[in-house]
């Protein structure tokens, strides 16, 4: 992004609303790569340089939804902090995302996941992670003090949106830490990185254990950490649990995201033809 002078500015204008780093990095780059595309400086750009770029970005480029959007996104923060063009930024439109429904793992299936994991390390991280229905960068980021086993609680440190919140902690969870603790004697982290105790587990490590543990299972779905999250938050709404408490728990800011697990649980809804024509005996 050209000159200096702006970069400097979007990013006093990030930090002062408290984005985070990965934020700063992301938004900078973006529209650096948007006035490089044009070889002038995004001071200089306006509305039909912004349409031609997203189209770019959609049609020759056909890059990803999260992808345009988080251009969109950069551009509209540098547009209305750094630019003051609130009328600039009301027409630069975000793309409209397919929907998907989310995997979910059955019981069964996570019974036999959970059972195929190898190493007690790898058995404590997805445990915690389906038990506490947890981010996979939280879990990484748990430290010995977040375990409350007095309340059997986890306490999050400064979630997504640079939140706090507490999280279920399961009794075999806990009996999983406990044996993790009693091996490794955590002092900080609990779940340090191999090669550099200070910093956290890489998410790539912990990836690479679901999708083994999958194939050990014979689990032919497509599934990641964020499953056990999306499992998580499918079997409580199963049980009965309210949407409140569930959108509680996995920390969501906005009650429409957890809206999206009512479209995964068919299971509390029974078809109305079970009701006027009653189903045939199992053979």
């Amino acid at each position: 992004m050209a000159p200096t002078s702006l970069r400097e500015r979007m990013r006093q204008a990030l930090r002062i609303r408290n984005m985070s780093p990965r934020t700063e990095h992301i938004y900078l780059d973006l529209v650096a790569r948007f006035a490089l595309h044009f070889h002038r400086s995004p001071a200089r750009l306006g509305l039909p340089e912004i349409e031609q770029y997203l189209f770019f970005l959609r049609d020759v480029r056909k890059v990803s939804y999260c992808w345009f959007n988080q251009c969109v996104c950069a551009l509209r923060f540098f547009y209305l902090y750094v630019m003051d063009r609130p009328d600039l930024v009301m027409r630069i439109p975000y793309g409209r995302r397919e929907r998907h429904l989310p995997v979910v793992l059955s019981v069964d299936e996570l019974v036999a996941f959970l059972a195929a994991v190898g190493s007690l390390r790898d058995r404590v991280l997805l445990t915690v992670l389906y038990s506490a229905g947890i981010r996979l960068g939280e879990v990484c980021r748990l430290r010995v003090e977040d375990i409350d086993s007095s309340r059997m609680l986890l306490r999050i440190q400064q979630g997504k949106g640079h939140k706090d919140r507490f999280a279920p902690l399961s009794p075999t969870a806990l009996d999983l830490l406990r044996q993790w603790w009693r091996a490794t004697r955590p002092a900080g982290l609990l779940f340090p990185n191999k090669n550099d105790p200070s910093r956290s587990i890489c998410p790539d490590t912990v990836q690479r254990a679901v999708k083994v543990a999958a194939r050990q299972a014979g689990i032919t779905k497509r599934i990641s950490p964020r499953t056990l999250r999306h499992s998580f938050a499918t079997h409580l709404m199963e049980q009965g649990t309210s949407m409140r408490v569930i959108q509680v728990l996995l920390g969501h800011a906005h009650s429409r995201t957890t809206e999206t697990y009512t479209h995964v649980s068919p299971a509390q809804a029974r078809s109305p033809l079970d009701r006027i024509v009653p189903p045939p005996p199992i053979e």
